[in-house]
């Protein structure tokens, strides 16, 4: 990537997923399936993204983020029209698709890092019962 902004979007990924890693590599697999309330999101399997389960998940997402970052090394066109995940003619460009990427990951890691301290903390539902 030799454009700027590949390069600032390229680091900042790698820098989030750093800070994504220090929950990653504490993970157990007890923590992929906890819920801290009854009514709560969890995983579930779509069309698109198949969950390998919590055995094999730290190392499906490792994957996911080396595909990704090969993606990022081939220098898009970052000016181009954004071919998802916005509709067509919403003026978003393909540099607004990795900084998209970039935010949910920092969101998404956030959240799975908290889950992780409360239920290692020992917040309501880790021993089963509801919150």
């Amino acid at each position: 990537m030799t454009d700027r902004r590949a390069t600032l979007l390229s680091s900042q990924f790698d820098l989030t997923w750093a800070l994504f890693e220090y929950h990653l590599d504490r993970l157990v697999p007890e923590d992929f399936l906890w819920e801290p309330a009854r009514v709560c999101w969890t995983v579930r399997n779509r069309d698109e993204i198949r969950w390998p389960g919590p055995e094999e998940c730290v190392a499906w997402l490792r994957d996911l983020r080396e595909r990704w970052s090969r993606v990022l090394e081939q220098a898009p066109d970052l000016d181009a029209p954004a071919p998802l995940p916005w509709p067509e003619g919403s003026g978003m460009t393909v540099a607004d698709t990795p900084a998209w990427v970039n935010a949910e990951l920092m969101k998404n890691a956030a959240e799975i890092g908290r889950l992780r301290l409360l239920r290692a903390a020992g917040a309501p539902g880790t021993t089963g019962e509801p919150a």
